[in-house]
C-alpha cells in the first residue's frame, strides 16, 4: 500500500500533524477546546458503527472489509486528534501513557484482580495496604517542556 509507513511512533504522528496544520494556518483553530470537541465529536463517529449490533468478536470475523476498512478511519481520526491535543496542551502522551500503565499495575495488582471486572476502589476496599491514592512511587514528568505538576491527579 503506497503512502503508509511501518512502524509510525506518536512522535512520527505528532510532527505529521503539526505540519499539516502549519501548512493550512489551521493553528489558529487548534486550541485545546476545540481539539477536545472535534475529538469528543470522532469518539461520537466511531460508536455509531458499532451501535446497535450487539456484542462483537475480536477480530471482527463477521464485518465486510469495508465496515474494518471505515472503523479504521473513525479510529485514526480519534488517533490524531489525541495526538494533536497532546501536543497542543505540552503532555508527551506516550509518556503519559506509561505512567499511567504503571499507575494502574499498582491500582490492580495481577494477584487482587486477575479475571475480574471490579474497579479498584472495590478490589483494594478490604486490602488497604497503606492507601492514600496516589501514584505509589511513580515519578517523572510527563509533561514535554520536563515541567512537573504539583497535583497527581490520575
Amino acid at each position: 500500500m503506497a503512502g503508509v509507513e511501518v512502524g509510525v511512533t506518536l512522535e512520527d504522528l505528532k510532527k505529521k500533524m503539526a505540519d499539516f496544520a502549519k501548512e493550512r494556518d489551521w493553528d489558529q483553530f487548534h486550541s485545546p477546546r476545540n481539539l477536545l470537541l472535534a475529538l469528543v465529536g470522532e469518539v461520537g463517529e466511531l460508536s455509531e458503527i458499532f451501535q446497535w449490533r450487539g456484542e462483537v468478536a475480536r477480530g471482527l470475523p463477521d464485518w465486510k472489509d469495508e465496515e474494518k476498512e471505515h472503523l479504521g478511519e473513525e479510529l485514526s481520526d480519534v488517533l490524531l486528534y489525541l495526538v494533536r491535543l497532546s501536543d497542543v496542551c505540552g503532555v508527551d502522551l506516550g509518556k503519559a501513557a506509561m505512567r499511567k500503565l504503571e499507575v494502574n499495575a499498582i491500582k490492580y495488582p495481577v494477584k487482587l484482580c486477575k479475571g475480574s471486572s471490579k474497579k479498584h476502589t472495590q478490589i483494594n476496599a478490604g486490602n488497604n495496604a497503606g492507601g492514600g491514592g496516589g501514584g505509589g512511587g511513580i515519578t517523572g514528568s510527563i509533561y514535554s517542556d520536563g515541567c512537573t505538576n504539583s497535583s497527581d491527579g490520575v
